[in-house]
């Protein structure tokens, strides 16, 4: 084994420290399906600070307050959206789902029944400056792009507009080419456009899986063990040094096991890791089969920790298994931090686009004021503007009470 490899050396961190300057107060974010915290660590070192998260599976509940101290609730269909405190930007890597009306195009009525649905109800309570939400990379052309299309039709109708992209953590300097959808909504009386909001640019940095490897015992390397070299290809192995120079942010498969299908398949540590995964199958299930000092391993949960960009002091669930599946749900914390950064930047030139405004004539109130004033109003049935009406119509499609408001 490397002598070099330390399961306790920094290899990649994300800076604790918040960005914002002292004196200024920090913008207040909430996490939703909040997972082990790969959101709250991103939006942290950005300048946020969390001040709420939501999250069911009680195993990844106990690390996500290990690591942030924030312990989360559980179960968000069943919490009054009232009692969420006030924040700036909503958070929330929400399971992909069919909606059961899409491409009516009804809006937010589409979204009824959903997980999505849940942060849509918070947000037009709270009406948040952002809503930050990521998804899987399929969500572009899930049910042939209508998903897509009504849950931007949904955010447009609660108030927001929505800019979206798909990246590749590896572009932006994470150990694996785990590629996601990340929508950036901003309400609407912001007036945020293109020249205002842009998603972080590829930083050309490439960190391999042989960059995330840590020292393990030879019990530990036993235990992970899933194959035998004689599955490697030769050619394949050989061609990897020009396979990279061409494709940097790709795996670089090396060897079969089996049929070579899911699980089932081994990769060059000298390239990117393959997207974990929190259900896989096969002999190399979550992690893929890597060739590591000769020997054809999975991936140690810290090795999959730095993959995804957690800090070293990070801790993990002692159970492997569902270490395993906690990382395989998380986003890669560089990502986070890297978009976060952007909603900051453009936040912060908002805010001083609106300081520099007139008042609204005859009111002698800006604009964001009128806004914010009249957020109470959502709440009420007497609620007379259309953006209330359309929140109250999903919301008491009889007049009676949501239930959970």
């Amino acid at each position: 084994m490397d002598g070099n490899r330390s399961i306790g050396t920094r290899i990649f961190s994300v800076d604790s420290k918040p960005l914002t300057p002292p004196g200024k107060p920090r913008r207040r974010f909430i996490d939703l399906f909040a997972g082990i915290g790969g959101f709250h660590l991103g939006m942290a070192a950005a300048g946020f600070e969390g001040v709420f998260a939501s999250e069911i599976d009680a195993h990844a509940a106990a690390v996500y307050e290990a690591n942030t101290g924030l312990k989360p609730y559980g179960d968000i269909t069943q919490i009054d959206a009232g009692s969420i405190p006030a924040h700036s930007v909503l958070c929330a890597g929400f399971p992909c789902q069919a909606f059961s009306i899409a491409g009516n195009r009804m809006g937010f009525q589409d979204t009824r029944g959903t997980l999505f649905f849940e942060a849509g109800r918070i947000a037009s309570v709270h009406q948040p400056e952002v809503m930050f939400l990521e998804n899987v990379a399929g969500l572009v052309s899930h049910d042939h792009g209508r998903t897509l299309a009504t849950i931007k039709s949904a955010l447009d109708d609660i108030g927001y507009t929505v800019f979206h992209d798909v990246i590749n953590a590896a572009k932006q300097g994470s150990g694996t080419a785990r590629e996601r959808i990340y929508i950036v909504a901003f309400r609407q009386d912001l007036n945020v456009t293109a020249d205002l909001f842009r998603f972080p640019a590829e930083t050309g940095q490439r960190r391999s899986v042989a960059d995330c490897l840590v020292s393990l015992t030879d019990e530990e390397v036993s235990e992970l063990r899933c194959g035998p070299v004689s599955a490697v290809d030769p050619k394949r192995l050989a061609a990897v040094k020009g396979q990279l120079a061409r494709h940097p942010a790709q795996p670089m498969r090396i060897g079969t096991l089996g049929k070579g299908g899911q699980g089932y398949r081994i990769y060059s540590p000298e390239g990117v890791g393959i997207t974990l995964s929190a259900y896989g199958g096969g002999v190399a299930a979550k992690t893929g089969a890597y060739l590591i000092d000769g020997v054809v391993r999975k991936l140690h949960p810290r090795e999959c920790a730095n993959l995804m960009d957690f800090p070293a002091d990070f801790v993990i669930d002692k159970r492997p298994a569902q270490a395993l599946k906690q990382f395989g749900n998380s986003v890669a914390v560089g990502v986070i931090k890297a978009i976060a950064r952007e909603i900051e930047r453009t936040l912060d030139l908002v805010d001083a686009r609106q300081q520099g405004a007139a008042a609204v004539p005859g009111t002698g109130t800006s604009q964001k004021s009128r806004f914010v004033k009249a957020r109470p109003e959502c709440r009420r049935a007497q609620a007379t503007s259309p953006l209330c009406q359309k929140i109250s119509a999903v919301l008491n499609p009889q007049g009676a009470s949501h239930g959970r408001q």
